[in-house]
């Protein structure tokens, strides 16, 4: 499907006029089966996978943007970004103003993939699953430390899986999630694996 989009670009001429963005919005399914077969996905070092609102592997996906003559081809940016950022991206090359009514969580990225700003202006990220607050990232620019707390996780089972086997996919709420308090904090700038949670005694900060 995204080949005959961007051959139909082409066709019509539009390529050097159209920024293309592919993204998923989540990470791959693991516990995804059929029958007895497991065909579920894989995060690499990232933990976790779909339907876990905080876990990287549930929320950490690749962005691949192309838009010839206006973005420099094969650089690659490492810096967090949002699908909340479509909106006010494609606002502005429309032309658009937006509201100033409300509050808008995403950033226009064209300064980011143009290069003419190296950081992206999320400072904070809230990790949703469904309308639960599970995570959230705080990415401390003067230390280049990314925090990040999480107050839910799901219940893997069976014991020690990275996933939920049991149910095909991890719930956001009741007996399947578990809420910590004080919440499991991380420095993913350490630990992008999110294997060990900081205390007092490991990180007095």
């Amino acid at each position: 499907f995204t080949g005959q989009v961007l051959d139909a670009i082409d066709k019509e001429g539009l390529q050097n006029t159209t920024l293309v963005y592919f993204a998923s919005d989540h990470g791959g399914w693991l516990e995804r089966q059929e029958g007895e077969r497991q065909l579920g996905g894989w995060n690499g070092i990232y933990r976790g996978g779909k339907a876990m609102g905080g876990w990287e592997g549930g929320i950490r996906v690749p962005g691949i943007f192309i838009w010839p003559g206006m973005l420099p081809a094969g650089r690659v940016i490492n810096e967090p970004t949002s699908l909340m950022d479509i909106f006010p991206t494609v606002v502005h090359l429309a032309g658009g103003e937006l509201p100033q009514d409300r509050v808008i969580d995403g950033w226009d990225l064209m300064p980011l993939l143009q290069g003419t700003v190296e950081h992206s202006e999320h400072e904070f990220l809230f990790h949703y699953c469904g309308v639960h607050l599970h995570a959230v990232r705080w990415h401390q620019k003067d230390s280049g430390a990314i925090w990040k707390a999480h107050y839910v996780t799901p219940v893997f089972q069976p014991f020690g899986a990275g996933g939920c086997y049991d149910r095909g996919f991890c719930p956001c709420f009741g007996e399947g999630v578990t809420h910590h308090n004080p919440p499991l904090l991380f420095d993913l700038s350490q630990d992008p694996s999110e294997a060990k949670p900081l205390s007092a005694d490991t990180e007095p900060l």
